[in-house]
C-alpha cells in the first residue's frame, strides 16, 4: 500500500495511491481509519512531506564506502548502533526547491532510505523490529560540507532550511534485501548502491533505539548513504530513486536575500 500525505479538494489529507488517483481516508495510517468515498487524481493534488515525525532519528556513516570517505578511515561496525537527530524544520516534499544558503560554500546530496514506524515500541528485539515498522519513504540529507567540518555538530550543515527533502509517500510494501538506490543530477546517475549494504541494518537500529526511547507512529529513522557525493548547484535537479519506493525530485535554487 502507497500511502500518501497532500493537500487536495478537501484539505489536508491521507490516502491511498492507486494508480494515478488518490483514495482519501478519514484519519491516518497510523490509526484506525476508513476510506471517506473521496477521491482526486493524483496530478491535480499537492503532495506535502509524508509525515511530520515526532522523532527525527538519523544515521551517520553506515556505509562502509562513506564511513571511510567522512569518517575516520575505519569500517568497523561501531560498537553498537549510533544514531543521531536531524529538525523538522529542515524537511521539505517531493518537488520543493532545495534552497543554497547565500553564505554557503557548497551543498552536497545523501540519497537515503527512510523507515518510518507505525507502532508505539520499547525494547523491540531484532526479530521483531519490522513489525513495528509502518512502510518505507525516500529522503536526501542534504550537507554542507564546510560547515560540517567547521562546526563540532551539525546544527546548520545537516538542519538549515530545506536540507532535508522526504516523499513522495510511504510504501508499506518493501523487500529491503533486493532494494538499490540511485541518485541522478539532471538526468546523470552520480551513484548507485544496495540500500541494504548498512554497516548496521533497519532491525539492528530499531533494537537498540528502543532500548533506550520509546518509538512512537511517526517516528521516522534515515538510515544513511553510500559512497562519495557530488556538489548540486542552482539550477540543477535531484532524484534520489528507490526501487519499489519511488523518486523523491528537488529542484536547486539559490538563496535570494
Amino acid at each position: 500500500m502507497r500511502w500518501l500525505r497532500y493537500d487536495g479538494p478537501n484539505g489536508v489529507r491521507y490516502g491511498i495511491v492507486e494508480g494515478d488517483t488518490v483514495a482519501e481516508i478519514d484519519a491516518t495510517p497510523f490509526v484506525a481509519w476508513k476510506r471517506t468515498g473521496a477521491t482526486a487524481a493524483l496530478h491535480a493534488v499537492k503532495t506535502l512531506v509524508p509525515v511530520i515525525p515526532g522523532t527525527f532519528y538519523a544515521i551517520g556513516l553506515n556505509y562502509a564506502a562513506h564511513a571511510v570517505e567522512f569518517g575516520t578511515g575505519q569500517v568497523a561496525p561501531h560498537p553498537r548502533p549510533q544514531p543521531g537527530y536531524r529538525a523538522n524544520s529542515a524537511l521539505i516534499a517531493d518537488g520543493e526547491n532545495i534552497v543554497i544558503p547565500a553564505t554557503s560554500g557548497g551543498i552536497q546530496y545523501e540519497g537515503e532510505l527512510v523507515v518510518v514506524i507505525g507502532k508505539t515500541a520499547r525494547y523491540v528485539s531484532e526479530a521483531d523490529a519490522l513489525s513495528v515498522v509502518l512502510g518505507y519513504t525516500i529522503g536526501n540529507d542534504v550537507s554542507e560540507r564546510t560547515w560540517q567540518k567547521a562546526d563540532t555538530g551539525l546544527w546548520r550543515a545537516k538542519n538549515a532550511d530545506t536540507f532535508k527533502p522526504m516523499g513522495p509517500w510511504i510504501e508499506t510494501d518493501v523487500d529491503l534485501p533486493s532494494l538499490m538506490t540511485r541518485v541522478r543530477i539532471n538526468g546523470k546517475q552520480m551513484v548507485e548502491f544496495r540500500t541494504n549494504d548498512m554497516i548496521n541494518g533497519v532491525e539492528r537500529y530499531i533494537a537498540e533505539i528502543s532500548k533506550y526511547m520509546t518509538l512512537h507512529p511517526g517516528d521516522v529513522i534515515w538510515m544513511g548513504t553510500e559512497g562519495s557525493n557530488a556538489d548540486m548547484r542552482a539550477g540543477d535537479v535531484c532524484e534520489i530513486e528507490l526501487d519499489q519506493i519511488g523518486t523523491l525530485r528537488n529542484p536547486i535554487v539559490a538563496e535570494k536575500r
